[in-house]
């Protein structure tokens, strides 16, 4: 069974903001994968489906971004999901824009809410996709520029790059190995 869990915050207000890119990418990912989410489980909105033949669970922790470890931790126990098995997909601010960074392992960096799962979870070995967000022109601080709307004119880039997120996650799913996925994905702007 494999758990591929989006970051972000659940009220409509975050919906376009940097701090939910995490979300829209498990959306495509559900949208790909023909499933939906229809209910909640571990204070997390949940996707069920199967491929080839393997039970797959797609979430969007409803707890807000700097606790979002505490429903990855719960996920992880209800559904008994080895860490090898569980894949994050979340905003980076570390990152340019229009690049998706993929690691099998490591630190939180910068980012409270994967600093919260690690916490959580006890442990860093667990994959991620992080979604480049940063933009060098931008003077705005930090913690203003995550929760701010992205920008009308970088649309179509996000778009582009939450769709390549969704496809590695998707290949995840399918259980290609995770350096072939990271292969195909890392630091490109596709």
């Amino acid at each position: 069974m494999k758990l591929i869990v989006g970051l972000g915050n659940p009220e409509q207000k975050y919906f376009k903001t940097f701090h939910n890119v995490g979300f829209l990418a498990v959306e495509d990912t559900a949208i790909i994968l023909g499933a939906t989410f229809s209910k909640t489980v571990c204070r997390a909105l949940i996707a069920e489906t199967r491929v080839n033949g393997e039970k797959v669970i797609l979430a969007k922790p409803l707890t807000y971004m700097n606790l979002s470890g505490e429903s990855v931790r719960e996920l992880v126990n209800y559904f008994k999901i080895d860490l090898s098995d569980l894949l994050v997909m979340y905003d980076d601010y570390d990152i340019e824009k229009g690049h998706l960074r993929l690691r099998e392992k490591g630190a939180s960096g910068t980012h409270n809410g994967l600093r919260n799962i690690v916490k959580e979870l006890g442990s860093q070995d667990f994959k991620r996709i992080r979604i480049g967000i940063l933009d060098k022109e931008s003077k705005v601080p930090l913690l203003d520029y995550v929760l701010s709307n992205i920008k009308k004119e970088d649309y179509e880039l996000f778009a582009n790059t939450i769709g390549n997120a969704a496809k590695a996650a998707v290949e995840f799913a399918k259980g290609t190995p995770f350096d072939r996925i990271m292969q195909t994905y890392n630091g490109k702007q596709i």
